[in-house]
C-alpha cells in the first residue's frame, strides 16, 4: 500500500468515527423530542421535507441531490425507530415499486406489510392495524389509478405526503436470450408503458397481463424451459433469481408514478405544500368555470384537474383536484370556503409536502 493511499484511508477512517458520533448524537436528540411529542405523531411529514430541502440546497457535492436525500432518509427512519417501529402497509407482494416507493419515503423498512390490493392498504390503515399506508394514485404514461380515487373519496384518512418514483422496467427471465421469449407477463400497466418496445423486439410473444409485476417475476422464476419472461423492477430480478434481457424498456424515459401516504392524522404546513380534494356539482353550462374562478380569484394554483364518475348517477361526475399550498395558507382558506358555498360537495382529502424527488 501506498504512503498516499494510507493517508487517504487514515482520513476516510477519522471521519467516519465523527459520523459516527454526530449521527448517535442526533439519535439521542430524537429520542428527546420523542418524549416532548407525549404521544403525538412519530412521522411528521412536514418537518422531514424540511430538513431534506434543506440540506439538498447546502449540497456542494460531489454527493448528488437525490444521495443525500436517501442517506439521510436512511438516518431519520433509524433514529424514529428509537421511538418506535413505524408499520407501512403497501400494494405487495415484494418486489413492486409500491414497495419501492416506500422504501424511498420511508429509508427503508424492516418489517413490511404487504397486501393483496389498493383496499385492504385502506383497511389496514383505518382499522389501525398499520401506521400508513402507501397507494398509487397516477402514471405519467398511462394516468390515474381509478380505485385509489374512488376509496379516497369514500375514506376518513387523510393523505399525508406523496412518492414521486421513476419507474424503470426491465424483461426479466431464467433464460439468457431474447430469442427464446415466447411469453411475458406483466401488470396490466406496464405491458402498456412497454408496448413500443415489446412490438420493436418481442412482436410475437404473446402478452399476458397479471395482478402485479412482481407475480409476473415468480412465474418466470418457476418456468423451467426459459420461454417465459416477465416485466418488472431490478429488485424483483434479485428476490426471484432471474436474468435481466433488457433495461429501461419502458417506453417513456421520463415514466413516473406517483403515489400516497394515507394516515389517520393531519400535516402541518412545510412550506413548499400541496392540497387534495374531490369536488362535485350541478351539471349545468358553466358549473366547472364557477368551481374554478375562487382559485383564480385567490392566485391559488391549479396543478391537476381530473373527472371521475360519481356513482350516484347516470353521467354525473366529481372532480379530484390538486392545487398549490395548505389548506391553513390565507389564500387556499379563503379559496376553499368560497369554492365550497358553490359546489354541491367538497371533501378536503390532505394538505402536504410536495414530493422531494
Amino acid at each position: 500500500m501506498s504512503d498516499l493511499l494510507k493517508q487517504y484511508r487514515d482520513q476516510i477512517d477519522a471521519i467516519d468515527e465523527q459520523m459516527l458520533k454526530l449521527v448517535n448524537q442526533r439519535a439521542q436528540l430524537a429520542r428527546e423530542i420523542g418524549n416532548v411529542k407525549n404521544g403525538g405523531p412519530i412521522y411528521r411529514p412536514e418537518r422531514e421535507a424540511q430538513v431534506l430541502r434543506r440540506l439538498t440546497e447546502h449540497n456542494e457535492g460531489p454527493l448528488s441531490g437525490d444521495a443525500v436525500t436517501a442517506i439521510f432518509r436512511a438516518v431519520m427512519s433509524n433514529c424514529r425507530a428509537l421511538e418506535k417501529e413505524l408499520s407501512v402497509a403497501f400494494l405487495g407482494p415484494l418486489g413492486t415499486f409500491s414497495e419501492e416507493a416506500a422504501n424511498k419515503q420511508f429509508g427503508g423498512l424492516s418489517a413490511p406489510v404487504q397486501c393483496s390490493s389498493i383496499d385492504e392498504v385502506f383497511r389496514m390503515v383505518e382499522s389501525g392495524q398499520v401506521d400508513y399506508g402507501v397507494v398509487p394514485v397516477e402514471n405519467s404514461t398511462e394516468g390515474a389509478v381509478g380505485r385509489t380515487l374512488d376509496l379516497l373519496m369514500a375514506t376518513k384518512l387523510n393523505i399525508c405526503g406523496e412518492i414521486a418514483l421513476p419507474i424503470h422496467h426491465n424483461l426479466l427471465s431464467k433464460s439468457d436470450s431474447v430469442d427464446q421469449i415466447k411469453t411475458v407477463y406483466a401488470h396490466s400497466q406496464s405491458l402498456a408503458q412497454c408496448h413500443q418496445w415489446l412490438n420493436a423486439h418481442l412482436p410475437n410473444a404473446d402478452r399476458q397481463p397479471v395482478v402485479s409485476n412482481a407475480e409476473a417475476a415468480n412465474i418466470a422464476k418457476n418456468n423451467t424451459n426459459g420461454s417465459v419472461a416477465a416485466i418488472a423492477s431490478t429488485r424483483a430480478a434479485e428476490l426471484f433469481s432471474l436474468n435481466n434481457l433488457a433495461s429501461n424498456i419502458e417506453d417513456d424515459p421520463k415514466n413516473t408514478t406517483r403515489f400516497l401516504i394515507l394516515a389517520t392524522h393531519d400535516v402541518a404546513p412545510s412550506g413548499k405544500d400541496k392540497t387534495s380534494l374531490v369536488v362535485a356539482t350541478k351539471n349545468v353550462p358553466g358549473a366547472i368555470l364557477e368551481l374554478l374562478k375562487p382559485l383564480a380569484d385567490e392566485q391559488v394554483s391549479l396543478t391537476k384537474l381530473e373527472s371521475r364518475p360519481s356513482k350516484i348517477g347516470l353521467w354525473e361526475y366529481v372532480f379530484f383536484v390538486d392545487i398549490e399550498g395548505h389548506h391553513q395558507d390565507a389564500a387556499v382558506s379563503k379559496a376553499l370556503k368560497e369554492l365550497e358555498a358553490r359546489s354541491s360537495l367538497l371533501k378536503v382529502l390532505g394538505s402536504y409536502p410536495v414530493a422531494i424527488i
